[in-house]
């Protein structure tokens, strides 16, 4: 079954042109790794992925559903983890949750069974009080994941959510969420520039200057130039200038 479908989207802004006919698909309850240095087109991606812009050319399907003639549907399926952080410090992990829980129309009691459950999952049910302010950077984006599964997505999306975090968090944040795809058996797609957060066996998709140029398992992408820093050296040697 397939999580996210991208059929032939082309995307410019103005005469600059952001992304070149990118079409792949990422399988339900894998981890997927989207690769690509600055300038690739990731940014404009999860843009039109998450609606903030419209599709100028092509399609996106999220669990089957259009998000050009189905938005509503495709967009209740989706999870997402942005860049930048999108809670409310001055309020509390759990009120954030229930705002969230709100804005979805969920019942109270639904919306209280299922905050319980992200809690835990994530490892915050004692900081359930705390004001968000008070939380470290790799705890902020544990509760942004616990909001972004409360409504129960088909995708899990992370566009560089590991940010600004430091290496030892980036790495916890890293294996929190390989944990939630093996132990859950969620769809995660995982937006990065970053080579260390992409395991061997990851599917992996690599975008350059807006042109998808490799799909395929991480491990045998790089077998080809003998490791997947060469690889991506290889794909992106014309990679714009950070």
């Amino acid at each position: 079954m397939t999580a996210l479908r991208v059929e032939r989207v082309s995307f410019a802004y103005g005469e600059r042109q952001a992304l070149h006919d990118v079409s792949f698909n990422t399988a339900s309850g894998g981890f997927t790794a989207l690769l690509g240095p600055n300038g690739a087109g990731k940014s404009t991606l999860i843009a039109l992925l998450t609606r903030l812009y419209d599709l100028q050319q092509g399609d996106i399907q999220v669990a089957g559903f259009s998000l050009r003639s189905q938005p509503r549907e495709a967009l209740r399926r989706l999870g997402v983890v942005f860049q930048q952080s999108t809670l409310d410090l001055d309020l509390s992990v759990e009120q954030n949750l229930r705002y969230h829980a709100a804005l979805h129309g969920m019942p109270r009691k639904v919306a209280n069974d299922r905050i319980e459950v992200e809690l835990d999952r994530q490892q915050l049910s004692e900081r359930r009080k705390s004001k968000v302010r008070e939380l470290n950077g790799g705890h902020r984006r544990r509760v942004e994941i616990a909001r972004a599964l409360l409504h129960k997505p088909s995708l899990l999306l992370l566009d560089e959510a590991s940010a600004g975090l430091d290496p030892a968090s980036r790495q916890n944040l890293n294996d929190h969420v390989r944990s939630l795809c093996n132990e859950q058996g969620m769809s995660v797609l995982w937006t990065t520039h970053l080579l260390d957060e992409v395991q061997a066996s990851d599917e992996l998709i690599i975008l350059n200057r807006g042109n998808l140029v490799a799909q395929g398992r991480a491990d045998e992408l790089a077998a080809a130039d003998g490791s997947l820093q060469q690889t991506f050296a290889r794909l992106t040697r014309n990679a714009v200038p950070a």
